[in-house]
């Protein structure tokens, strides 16, 4: 039987704690932070009921690339955050549930449901200008008050950042995918009205409400 001492037992768990640390180590976290300017647009006089289902809320980026760093990276509270301000600037109410259904007591105007369809980055070894680099995809649903399907259509957002000006990885990502968001948030904001579905909406809407004033 072979005996092994405290001592030989002792420094077998320290190098495997130490082995442990330096594998945690190669993986890089993060939570997107950051803020998002309130759009200076015409509020319209709509009540819009916003759909952020559990997937979308709790986003979370997971790189399984065998030849890239691993990044755990967390987007869920950043877009709800962003499409909170933008959409509460554009209609005169928003509500928010987690399922497309009626939300309040009261008739809703629109319903929004918004999806993260694709996510990428480059770091600064895969780009030439030694920046980081965010892609994001949305896909973009409205209904109309009986929850009919109305305009699908997509909408892309770019953003980087030069890693000089940034003292970590994860602060240089971070505010690649802040401005990133606002790029979005801007996107919907001025292409939210022309999409050809929802501009015949509101100018319908319109029309009615100055035949209401009229009689």
């Amino acid at each position: 039987m072979t005996y092994i001492s405290n001592k030989v037992i002792n420094k077998m768990r320290f190098c495997t704690l130490i082995f442990f640390v330096l594998l945690t180590s190669c993986k890089s976290t993060l939570n997107v932070q950051g803020n998002f300017p309130t759009p200076v647009i015409n509020q319209m006089p709509f009540s819009i009921g916003v759909v952020f289902d559990p997937q979308f809320i709790n986003y979370q980026y997971i790189e399984t690339g065998k030849d890239r760093s691993e990044w755990e990276i967390s987007v869920g509270k950043a877009q709800v955050q962003l499409f909170d301000v933008v959409l509460s600037a554009m209609f005169s109410e928003v509500i928010t549930s987690d399922k497309l259904q009626t939300i309040s007591n009261k008739p809703i105007d629109l319903f929004f449901q918004p999806s993260l369809e694709n996510f990428q980055y480059n770091v600064p070894n895969e780009t030439k200008g030694k920046m980081f680099e965010v892609w994001l995809k949305y896909n973009l649903k409205v209904f109309d008050g009986q929850q009919q399907l109305m305009a699908d259509w997509v909408l892309t957002a770019y953003g980087k950042t030069p890693t000089a000006f940034l003292k970590s990885d994860e602060a240089a990502l971070n505010e690649a995918m802040v401005i990133a968001l606002r790029d979005l948030g801007a996107g919907i904001a001025l292409r939210f009205g022309h999409v050809p579905e929802i501009n015949q909406w509101l100018k319908s809407k319109h029309q009615a409400l100055q035949a209401s004033t009229v009689y």
